[in-house]
């Protein structure tokens, strides 16, 4: 018996009316789709389904009956239809010797050397890949060579800043005042009525004298 090829890259498309096979090229993973093959049984299988919903009686019987002959015959029917799948498959992928793959002669074929591009990569386009990856690496020690923040004075005192309005916890990302109620970022200061002394902006009592404090 002849060698069966397409055993690793396809999926199986086919249905209890029929069958069809999608096969994929083994570097890029683009595919083509076989015409699909109608199943002489199942097709008969489901009129006969169909009618026997509305009829019954003997329709129903038969439906039963084709429903078993399928799935006698299914093991022959599947193999020969994926046999004449696989030959007209072939005609859109290119077999390469060394390596065994099965590939787009379109994106994964060099024609040049009747290979793969794999095992004999299309040097033009390595050529190209190689240019474009060595020009990102320059660039990045292009940018390493410039001050990127020469105008940052790490010297100056800054203040963290404030991510949150303390009034209504928006987002913020700077100013004075919140975009989304108004309000002043900087929360007011807080005193105790009866000490004086500074407290949280929350705080339901002072921390020195234990007044309430009312808000």
């Amino acid at each position: 018996m002849a060698m069966i090829q397409f055993t690793r890259n396809y999926t199986d498309r086919s249905n209890n009316f029929g069958f069809q096979f999608e096969f994929q090229c083994d570097k890029c993973r683009n595919g083509h789709l076989s015409p699909f093959i109608a199943s002489k049984v199942g097709v008969a299988t489901g009129i006969l389904k169909a009618a026997g919903s509305l009829f019954g009686g003997s329709l129903s019987r038969a439906a039963y009956a084709g429903q078993h002959v399928k799935d006698a015959l299914r093991g022959s029917a599947w193999d020969e239809a994926y046999g004449e799948a696989v030959e007209e498959a072939k005609q859109h992928f290119a077999h390469c010797s060394r390596c065994g793959h099965w590939v787009c002669p379109q994106a994964c074929w060099n024609e040049a050397r009747g290979l793969c591009e794999d095992c004999a990569p299309d040097l033009h386009e390595e050529a190209a890949h190689i240019q474009a990856k060595v020009a990102v690496e320059q660039a990045w020690d292009k940018a390493r060579k410039v001050d990127q923040v020469e105008s940052l004075d790490m010297k100056a005192p800054r203040s963290a800043a404030v991510s949150a309005c303390p009034h209504c916890r928006a987002r913020v990302s700077g100013g004075k005042f919140c975009s989304e109620c108004g309000k002043p970022l900087a929360a007011a200061k807080v005193h105790c009525s009866e000490c004086g002394v500074e407290m949280k902006p929350q705080a339901r009592f002072c921390s020195e004298c234990g007044t309430p404090q009312r808000r």
